[in-house]
Order: C-alpha cells, then structure tokens, then sequence
C-alpha cells in the first residue's frame, strides 16, 4: 500500500517563507517524477513543480519560477518544496504526486494548506 503524506503548511506573511515535506511509504520516490500541485477555492489545479526522476531535471510554473525550489533526500525518502517571497495569490491547498514520468499523478497525497495573509 502506497502512502503519500505532505506537511509543512501553515499561516505566514506575505514575503515569508515554508518549507513543504513529501514523504512516503510503500513507494520509493527516487523512482517516481515527484511533482506538486496546489489548488485554490474556485480556481483550476496548478502544476509548482516537479523534479524528473530520470535526472534530477527540475521544472517550475510559471507563477513560483525564481522562488520556489524542490528538491530531493533519497536518503529519507522524501522531497521538499521550498518557498520563498510567498504571496497571498499561493494560498491553496498544496499537495504532492509521484507519477512514472514529469507532471504525471500515479499516486498522490491529501495535501497541506498554506496560507499568505497579513
């Protein structure tokens, strides 16, 4: 059985920053493209970020490019999600997947809510 569990969300100003942990079981992640996600109320999923699992190639959208920065610990079986100079428009809920390939959702977790208020 494959579990997927992301933490690391929480309130913060605006121009703060989180850390988001994804970790699993059941799953080795260095295997998997690891993307993440968020969605707002109202609004469409988007795609933060995803790092390959063929060579470590990381990809970003367009809204985080230049201050958010995934990562990988093979060793502990998890990535994070570093994010920097938060807004209030990345308030959502955000959550990890790990697909066979870039931006692909084989598996996912419940998510953690971050929020960027004043």
């Amino acid at each position: 059985q494959v579990d997927i569990v992301e933490s690391g969300g929480g309130l913060v100003q605006p121009g703060g920053s989180l850390r988001l942990s994804c970790s699993a079981s059941g799953l080795t992640m260095a295997s998997y493209a690891i993307s993440w996600f968020r969605r707002a109320p109202g609004k469409e999923r988007e795609g933060v970020s995803c790092i390959s699992n063929l060579d470590g190639s990381t990809y970003y959208g367009d809204s985080v490019q230049g201050r958010f920065t995934t990562s990988r610990d093979t060793a502990k079986n998890t990535v994070y999600l570093q994010m920097n100079s938060l807004k209030p428009e990345d308030t959502a809920l955000y959550y990890c997947a790990a697909g066979v390939s870039i931006w692909t959702t084989n598996y996912f977790g419940q998510g953690t809510q971050v929020t960027v208020s004043s």
